[in-house]
């Protein structure tokens, strides 16, 4: 049975055809999905009876089954929602003053391996369905009744070996016949998948790039990230020049500070080099240890010298506030498993 929210809005309007129902349904289908959040075609009252019953009988909305939330003192919330297959993954709400956040999932688990990262000691399942990762913000929109103003692609897995699901789920989240989220409040994150990244700037490049870099040299990335040895650290930046990124749009790096491994002032003057003349943003993140973690986190007062050795060399570096550590809803703190 076809799910609506895997549908972009013109696959939408080819599928209400093919029930024989008039094109304008699909707005119709929109509105009350999207902008109403209903789950049940029952609910559609300016649809007739008969054509509902149709629909119905050929399609469903709705796909996650919430299991718990928990909220951090900080006020994030992370979501346990288990899908149709009785597979399990989880998605963070960070409320700010200004606007509210939703970091989602693309994946069951990470194929990644990511050697810090407590996401990685699940394994990899398989991929997200688009409307298992549409579900991801519509469930946490009912739920909280706030305005979802920001989507992060940084929850379990990695984005970009789910382009195709990926990039549908971007279509309905930034069309305004859908969602109706502006393409620059959309981050999709990568730990360096070239391909993925060559398709983003054809065909996704209206929503922010981030990537996940971690080291300076190859040695050490590929001990972090095990995905280097096939998309290495000269490769990537070569691409990464030809991303259409600007100042507007920059893309963000990514790094996790890990004392004596990637935090020196010698990386910091690295880091510097590898994006000198690359519109980019830097994101130096604390490490969030958990139970059986081999690596420490790099202290204060390093990553403020780290970040000050990247602002003399003219290059964006901010440190991220890391929320939900007290509910293990932090950066690479997601397992999907029910404590």
């Amino acid at each position: 049975m076809v799910n609506v929210t895997d549908l972009n809005f013109e696959e939408l309007e080819g599928f209400v055809k093919s029930l024989g129902l008039e094109r304008f349904r699909a707005g119709q289908i929109s509105r009350w999905v999207y902008k109403k959040l209903v789950t049940s075609f029952d609910g559609m009252t300016d649809i007739s009876k008969e054509t509902r019953k149709l629909l119905s009988e050929n399609c469903k909305i709705k796909n996650l089954r919430l299991l718990k939330r928990e909220t951090s003192s900080d006020g994030t919330v992370k979501y346990l929602f288990e899908l149709e297959d009785g597979n399990r993954i989880e998605s963070v709400f960070i409320p700010e003053r200004s606007w509210n956040t939703l970091c989602i999932s693309t994946q069951v688990g990470c194929p990644i391996g990511c050697k810090f990262c407590l996401t990685a000691k699940v394994g990899f399942r398989r991929n997200l369905k688009t409307s298992e990762i549409v579900g991801q913000y519509l469930e946490v929109l009912r739920d909280t009744g706030e305005r979802i103003s920001n989507v992060v692609f940084m929850g379990m897995g990695e984005p970009l070996l789910n382009f195709e699901s990926v990039k549908r789920a971007v279509q309905i989240l930034t069309d305004e016949r859908m969602v109706g989220i502006s393409s620059r409040k959309v981050t999709v994150s990568t730990c360096g998948i070239i391909p993925g990244i060559r398709r983003m700037a054809k065909e996704l490049n209206r929503v922010k790039l981030a990537v996940s870099l971690h080291a300076t040299d190859d040695e050490t990335r590929s001990f972090l990230v095990p995905v280097n040895r096939k998309y290495p650290i000269r490769e990537l930046f070569r691409e990464l020049r030809r991303y259409p990124a600007d100042n507007t749009r920059r893309i963000m790096v990514e790094y996790v500070m890990l004392k004596g491994i990637n935090d020196s002032l010698q990386d910091a003057e690295k880091l510097a080099s590898l994006v000198k003349g690359i519109p980019v943003k830097v994101n130096l993140i604390p490490f969030n240890p958990y139970p059986g973690s081999e690596f420490e986190g790099s202290g204060m007062e390093r990553i403020e010298a780290f970040q000050r050795v990247l602002w003399r060399r003219n290059i964006a570096a901010f440190i991220r506030d890391s929320r939900g550590q007290d509910i293990s809803a932090a950066c690479g703190m997601l397992s999907a498993k029910e404590a």
